[in-house]
Parts: structure tokens; C-alpha cells; sequence
């Protein structure tokens, strides 16, 4: 930990920071306003954390703007080093950040554990891809000069983060931010604001120097991020969040042209194909709608069935879901956590009586739980029509329609019947039809005979209405960074 500050932070409940973090320091917002933070199990306030006002905003971009020459100046090296320290920082306190995370989230903390170490693995990836930021040197070809390009800082950054995932999230947009050499002004989602300020301490410890990295937690979001992108310092947008809001933000951004990376709203297919192996099957269709209790952006959203396994699936399917245990997640029994508010369980269910009513066959949930918490059962339902808004609506929950398809080409129909191109999943024995499959789809990202397709080391983006640009990979780098050419004669 050559670039440390030894602080020794104790990262709970109660002893993390809970005001804004500027310029390397914690202080209330500018109106003194605070709001509560609500654990979605219980639905009790467990904490309260400042609430910034767009004069707080513009501190975070006029700290930004003046940390930035001196960390673009620091040497790739020693970029690396420090996002490499709070890689190990992170691993050393998984367990604290783990149940932080279940706290705010309501996810189980075996899924919180693994969020942490997934957040950890972007901090090394890049600060290994720190000392990788390459250019390009050859003769035009006219011969009369030398096309020189180079690559440098886009600036200050302003990112905002989901509730669903609020340390991945986070480490997916600061660490390739902090490789390139950018500053940041961290936003996160209202929901989940105590695991972005651990993060903020975490960095401090790792030796992030004052003013690179600034985290604002607000309930007043749309004022504070519009105050932001009227910023002509304000370089670079990074947004994770529905398809809703990024065409307000991108709308907002275009005043000022300033280059922005998308992550938007899913509605993935999941195919099985009549030659798919049954068990890996449901197997990945488990994980695939129920990470985060289906609260995902790359959450399995609509079941497409080759008529003559559809019954087996279905039937072996819902058998399973039917088994997931629900509570806390802070219990270590617990596979499955409460939705994250009153509003997301409402949409669900919403979302299942109109199926049910359409026609739709309930297999296995459906029902609230007669308990404290955003809780909804895992529910599978069959026989749905396509018209419903729950094969054409993001579900954000453990919802799984599920409809048949005879041949190859109306699985593909199907799975394209969408704005939406974030993830598609396919399983089949048959490697050729997969990889078929897969070219034809119109979407970002395919997973074969897989549940899960995020990786550190991939790039994770959609077509269509899914998003813009990528993060993950040297791809993810590359967002932070402005090509320049240079013509030089010698």
C-alpha cells in the first residue's frame, strides 16, 4: 500500500461519513437539508445522510475542475497504484461493504458479497489498463508529414449511479474515470447513498488526492445533475438508470455537446431451444431473473420456449423458484431480499394481475408475503400473450413470463420485438445455431448456455434504446479520453 494514507477506516453504519463529500472533506449541504435512508426488509429509517442542493453541486464540479490538471499530470503508473490500493482496500472489507449493501438494497448478502468482490475486480482491471492509454504514429500518405494521435483526459465527469448495484455501479464508472487521468462527481441513487460515501473514504484511503473524486447524495436529483450539465467545466456524462431518464439527461447534455455513456433500461429474451440441456437450462434461467431479486438491467425479462420442452421447462422452472427462500437478507439462509420500495413491489404486481387477467396462468408466486418489507414471491407465469405489458415492460423484479416459439426464425423475431437491446440469452447443444443466433439478435451483449454475461474484462453496453457507448474492458477506457491528432513534418 505504497500510496496509502494508513486511516484505518471503519467502514458501518456508524461510522461511515453521512455528509457530502467535497474537495477531500465532509460537510453539510449548503440548506442543512438531510433525508432517511430505509431499509427495504423492514422498511425502517436506519440512517440519515445530507441532502445536496445545486450549490453543493457546483462546489463538487469547481473542486473537480481544480483537482484536475495536477492527477492528469500524475504518471499512469501512479494512477494504477492508487486504484490498486483501493482494489485491496475493498477485498479487506468485503464484509463490512457486503452488509451496507444488503442494508440499503435489501439484497441478500450472499449477492452483496459477491457485488463487492465484482466492484473490486474494476479497480484492478483498471489499474492495470491505467499505464495502457495508447496513441498512434505513421507517415500520411502523402508523405509530407506525420500523423501523430494521441490520447488525453476528457475532464471533469459527473456519474450517476443505480440503487441496484450501488458499489459495482460506482467502481465500473470511477476506476477507468481515474485511470484516464479525469476528475468525478459522483451522484448516487437516494435509495443507496451509504455505500457510495463508504466508497468515498475508501478512496481517501487509498490516497485519491483532494477534490478527484466528489460524492453527492440528494433527493432532489433532476435540479442538482441538470446545475451540473449547464457547467461548462462538466466534460463527460456517465448514467446508469432507466431508458426514461437518459433521454432527459442526453436532451440536457446536448446543450453544452458534452459526451455522454448510457446505460440504459433492458427487456432481455431468454431462449431455450428443444436441444437445450434441461438442468443447465434452469440452472441459468434461476440466475439470470433472480439476481438481485430480478432487480437488474440484465435480468432475464421474457421466457421464449421451443413448444416441445416448454411444459418441462416451465414445470421445472417454477419447481425451483417455488423453493427460494425470502427474508432479510442479512440472514445467511436467505437466497432472496425484499424489492428495494413500495413503488417497484407495486409495478410488479401490477404487472402480474394484468398478465393474469389476460389470460396467464400463474405456476408458482404471485402473491405479497403477509410481512414487513418490499417483499413479492418469485412468480412464474405461462400462457401469457405478447401483447402484455409484461412481455413489453421491464419488470425489475422475480417475475418470469413465459410463451413457446416453433422455429429458429420466430425466436429471433421474437427476441428482436423490442426497443430494447441490452441481453439475450440462448441455450442449445448445438454451438452453430447458438452463434447463429446470437449475430442475428440486436443486442449488446448475448450469453450462450449462460446465466450471467458481466465481466470487468468485456464490454458491457446495448444496441437501440438500451444505451450509448460501453463500460467494462479497454473499451470502458476509452469513454474517459479525447483523440487528438497532430500533423508534424521533420
Amino acid at each position: 500500500m505504497i500510496f496509502g494514507r494508513g486511516l484505518r477506516v471503519e467502514y458501518s453504519l456508524t461510522n461511515i461519513g453521512k455528509d457530502l463529500y467535497i474537495q477531500g472533506g465532509w460537510r453539510a449541504s449548503s440548506d442543512a437539508a438531510r433525508f432517511g435512508v430505509t431499509d427495504p426488509a423492514t422498511e425502517e429509517v436506519i440512517s440519515e445522510v445530507a441532502d445536496a442542493s445545486c450549490t453543493d453541486a457546483l462546489d463538487a464540479v469547481e473542486a473537480a475542475a481544480a483537482a484536475g490538471p495536477a492527477w492528469a499530470a500524475r504518471a499512469p503508473r501512479e494512477r494504477g497504484e492508487v486504484l490498486r490500493c483501493a482494489f485491496e482496500l475493498l477485498i479487506r472489507h468485503r464484509e463490512a461493504f457486503a452488509r451496507l449493501i444488503t442494508l440499503e438494497s435489501g439484497k441478500a448478502l450472499t449477492e452483496a458479497r459477491s457485488e463487492v468482490t465484482y466492484a473490486a475486480e474494476f479497480l484492478r482491471w483498471y489499474s492495470e489498463e491505467a499505464v495502457r492509454i495508447q496513441g498512434l504514429l505513421s507517415t500520411a500518405p502523402s508523405g509530407t508529414n506525420r500523423i501523430i494521435v494521441i490520447r488525453q483526459p476528457i475532464g471533469v465527469c459527473v456519474l450517476i449511479t443505480p440503487w441496484n448495484f450501488p458499489a459495482a455501479m460506482a467502481t465500473r464508472k470511477i476506476g477507468p474515470a481515474l485511470a484516464a487521468g479525469c476528475t468525478v462527481v459522483l451522484k448516487p441513487a437516494k435509495e443507496t447513498p451509504l455505500t457510495a460515501l463508504a466508497l468515498a473514504s475508501l478512496f481517501e484511503e487509498a490516497g485519491v488526492p483532494p477534490g478527484v473524486i466528489n460524492v453527492l447524495p440528494t433527493r432532489r436529483s433532476a435540479a442538482v445533475v441538470a446545475a451540473m450539465l449547464q457547467d461548462p467545466r462538466v466534460r463527460k456524462l456517465s448514467f446508469t438508470g432507466s431508458t426514461e431518464t437518459g433521454r432527459v439527461l442526453l436532451a440536457q447534455a446536448a446543450q453544452q455537446v458534452i459526451k455522454c455513456s448510457m446505460e440504459l433500461g433492458g427487456n432481455a429474451p431468454f431462449l431455450v431451444f428443444e436441444d437445450a440441456d434441461m438442468d443447465l437450462a434452469v440452472a441459468s434461467a434461476m440466475i439470470a431473473k433472480l439476481r438481485n431479486g430480478g432487480e437488474s438491467c440484465t435480468a432475464a425479462n421474457r421466457f421464449y420456449v421451443q413448444a416441445p420442452v416448454a411444459e418441462e421447462f416451465s414445470q421445472r422452472f417454477a419447481a425451483a423458484m417455488a423453493q427460494v427462500k425470502l427474508g432479510s437478507g442479512l440472514d445467511e439462509r436467505v437466497q432472496m431480499g425484499p424489492l428495494v420500495n413500495l413503488q417497484t413491489r407495486a409495478k410488479v404486481a401490477a404487472l402480474v394481475d394484468e398478465a393474469q387477467g389476460a389470460g396467464g396462468r400463474i405456476l408458482t408466486g404471485g402473491r405479497i408475503p403477509q410481512r414487513a418489507g418490499y417483499f413479492y414471491e418469485p412468480t412464474v407465469i405461462v400462457d401469457v400473450p405478447q401483447n402484455a405489458r409484461v412481455f413489453r415492460e421491464e419488470i425489475f423484479g422475480p417475475v418470469a413470463p413465459i410463451a413457446t416459439f416453433e422455429s429458429m426464425e420466430e425466436a429471433i423475431r421474437l427476441a428482436n420485438s423490442t426497443e430494447f437491446g441490452l441481453v439475450s440469452f440462448v441455450h442449445t447443444r448445438d454451438l452453430s445455431k447458438a452463434l447463429a443466433v446470437a449475430e442475428r439478435i440486436e443486442a449488446g451483449m448475448v450469453g450462450i448456455n449462460r446465466g450471467m454475461v458481466s465481466d470487468p474484462a468485456a464490454p458491457f453496453g446495448g444496441w437501440k434504446h438500451s444505451g450509448i457507448g460501453r463500460e467494462g474492458a479497454h473499451d470502458g477506457l476509452l469513454e474517459y479520453l479525447e483523440t487528438k491528432y497532430i500533423a508534424a513534418g521533420w
